[in-house]
């Protein structure tokens, strides 16, 4: 690595996917408050929704979620242009 080019707080983070509690360590510089042991080793950790191991592209799962009908509307108004 260069030196000088990156943050001095460059370092290793968890990112845990709160989704599937799947955690994983890369280099950041994002501030964080938590922690998390991994491997015995103490992480600065970041809480994700969603990431690759959970987002249904990657996991080729697709879900549709309902909230008040919305997706049979959805189909409603989409049947009715189309004829």
């Amino acid at each position: 690595m260069k030196k000088g080019i990156h943050p001095e707080n460059y370092r290793l983070v968890a990112f845990k996917d709160m989704s599937n509690e799947e955690v994983f360590i890369t280099r950041s510089c994002v501030n964080t408050k938590e922690t998390i042991v991994v491997d015995g080793v103490e992480y600065p950790v970041v809480k994700l929704e969603i990431s690759s191991s959970s987002h249904p592209f990657y996991t080729g799962k697709t879900k549709i979620i309902d909230t008040a009908g919305r997706v049979d509307m959805f189909y409603q108004r989409y049947k009715a242009r189309k004829k």
